[in-house]
């Protein structure tokens, strides 16, 4: 038998995080611990409300599986209980975190990986005026890799502003579905005549078509229009990469599958996360080795971070401590 933990936790923002679709000052999650035998197996999730997730319900989802999970539940059960995104991925990790500790190996050991090195992560600079993004990103200037939340009206400016701000970061941007198709060939233009590297769901899921026939001159990823394996033949032809975060595919589990067959279909790889704290960004960062983008900077932007956490220096990130997870 095992026992099961279900916790809400709530972590400050340093300031205030704004992206098209609006801002929020804490990060709220929900943390899985699995206890056997006196050892303890951790996971972390965000509940995303843009897909109808809160707090509640993604306890509640748990709480309802309570007693097939304490009974020793396998990973290959997970899909078989839980719906994909947030509550199967703090299981998911959790059981992860708890087969590496009774094992007393490391993550990438169980995985029959090499140990993972160090990654360049993106810092976000938060959606906000031209002028509060630029001074926002000369703070960041040193940084080898700034990703731009843009929102519609005054993107051109932003892109500028920024670019002026930060002249030797290499810049990637995320729209969150936020950008008019009417707008969108004016947005690439932008991009590119700034450097910027990849533009994140530009358009809303399910309204992308014209990404089939408009002149890509800027690689666009799929974000929210891209979740588990079954929504990659969709996405063809309209995307040159994916961005898979854990909270979207249910777990490491099914985020390795996805990675592999995107892989196999040609798509470039990109590994993002929710705002959260350094516990979920040690399973992405194992995901995240040899990605095209990384983008797991989630702990950088809270005031405070577990202890253990996740190494940040100089634009970089370090593998977790075994403290921490997996």
């Amino acid at each position: 038998m095992q026992r099961l933990f279900v916790i809400h936790e709530s972590w400050p923002i340093a300031g205030s995080f704004t992206i098209s679709r609006g801002s929020k000052t804490t990060a709220d999650v929900v943390v899985v611990k699995i206890e056997r035998d006196g050892t303890v197996g951790r996971g972390e999730c965000v509940p995303y409300r843009h897909y109808g997730e809160t707090v509640e319900s993604v306890m509640t989802a748990l709480e309802e599986q309570r007693p097939v999970i304490e009974e020793g539940i396998e990973r290959d059960e997970i899909p078989t209980l839980l719906a994909p995104r947030a509550a199967r991925n703090a299981l998911d990790c959790a059981l992860w975190d708890l087969a590496c500790k009774r094992a007393g190996r490391r993550i990438w050991e169980l995985l029959d990986q090499r140990e993972p090195k160090k990654l360049v992560t993106t810092f976000t600079i938060s959606l906000d005026s031209p002028e509060k993004m630029a001074t926002a990103a000369a703070r960041a200037a040193e940084r080898p890799l700034l990703k731009l939340k843009l929102g519609g009206g005054g993107d051109v400016e932003r892109l500028r502003a920024v670019r002026q701000a930060a002249p030797r970061s290499r810049l990637i941007v995320d729209a969150n579905e936020g950008c008019a198709p009417a707008e969108l060939p004016v947005l690439l233009n932008a991009c590119a005549a700034v450097g910027v590297e990849m533009i994140e769901q530009p358009l809303p899921a399910g309204r992308d078509d014209l990404l089939r026939t408009l002149k890509r001159i800027v690689p666009v990823c799929a974000d929210e229009s891209a979740h588990d394996e079954n929504s990659l033949p969709g996405l063809r032809g309209k995307y040159d990469l994916i961005n898979i975060k854990l909270d979207k595919t249910g777990g490491l589990t099914q985020a390795l599958a996805l990675r592999r067959a995107a892989e196999s279909l040609g798509f470039g790889i990109m590994v993002g996360c929710m705002l959260a704290t350094s516990l979920s960004m040690a399973p992405a960062f194992v995901l995240a080795q040899g990605a095209k983008f990384v983008d797991l900077d989630g702990p950088l932007l809270l005031a405070r971070d577990r202890d253990p956490a996740i190494h940040y220096q100089d634009g970089y990130m370090y593998g977790p401590d075994s403290a921490l997870w997996g």
